[in-house]
């Protein structure tokens, strides 16, 4: 008995070491969505886009479907290719963000004017939303990953701002700070700080959420080798390290990494093999 209890400890700990990770990647200025395996850059999926569909969140949802906002709207469709549902936009809007719920709804942002935060049922179907000002009369300029918090508020980076905002369920602003750059991305790390991506300003910058303060800053300067260009989406893991979407759609230095991982020293400790199949890269996200 005790034989067989060690087999299968040891079984299930080869099947644990064997697990690789995937990122499921897209980009503006890509016409594609792609999942690919970590170690070795390889495709192992894809999804074209329709022409004008500009791609800038993926997520994957536990039923292994893949969820993409497209900036005239939002699909969910299955490893098929079928769609499952697809939110559209009125006339005026953008849309940039959208994400899985633990209601088992999704969630998704509507730049424009006014701009719209909008709950989606399992199906795809709104349920509630609400309105807020961003005061950027450009739409394609005010937002693109927004972030809800366990408080139930909403992290807005205002890219025509140089901002990033925290507005309530009722879209009054509660807070707002200046991080510089044209900041892409939120995410919460640590205590609760706020890791903004900060676009064109080519840095990723830690906030401190109670006083603004910039309490870590990471530049190019800051790497042994590789050029940060346009800062999109970046993920913590849990052992510290940071992956970060390195979007090159404004350079023209196509040599840099598209995805980078650094640790907390900020050594680059792993880059997107090389793959001509792979173009701009804005958002990903990581599975096993």
């Amino acid at each position: 008995m005790k034989k067989q209890i060690i087999f299968f400890v040891l079984f299930a700990l080869c099947c644990a070491c064997s697990k690789r990770e995937k990122l499921l990647i897209g980009g503006s200025g890509w016409q594609q969505i792609a999942i690919v395996d970590k170690a070795t850059g390889i495709v192992e999926w894809k999804h074209d886009l329709a022409r004008r569909e500009e791609c800038n969140k993926v997520e994957m949802t536990p039923e292994g479907h893949i969820l993409y906002a497209y900036k005239q709207g939002a699909k969910l469709i299955d490893r098929n290719h079928q769609v499952i549902w697809d939110f559209t936009v009125n006339e005026g809007e953008e849309l940039h963000y959208a994400t899985c719920q633990k209601s088992g709804g999704y969630l998704v942002a509507l730049c424009g004017t006014p701009a719209r935060i909008v709950d989606l049922d399992k199906n795809g179907n709104p349920v509630r939303e609400f309105t807020f000002d961003t005061e950027i009369p450009n739409v394609h300029s005010q937002f693109r990953q927004i972030l809800k918090t366990p408080q139930n508020t909403y992290l807005i980076p205002l890219m025509g701002k140089n901002a990033i905002a925290e507005i309530d369920e009722n879209g009054r602003f509660l807070k707002n700070f200046l991080c510089g750059g044209t900041p892409f991305s939120v995410k919460l790390v640590g205590e609760g700080n706020w890791l903004v991506s900060c676009g064109e300003g080519r840095f990723l910058a830690e906030i401190d959420p109670k006083t603004g303060e910039i309490i870590k800053k990471i530049e190019s300067d800051d790497l042994n080798g590789g050029l940060l260009l346009f800062v999109t989406e970046a993920i913590r893991y849990k052992n510290g390290n940071t992956l970060i979407a390195n979007w090159n759609g404004h350079s023209n230095d196509k040599s840099q990494p598209l995805l980078l991982e650094i640790n907390p020293s900020n050594q680059i400790v792993w880059r997107l093999p090389e793959n001509p199949e792979i173009k701009n890269i804005s958002t990903v996200f990581s599975f096993l």
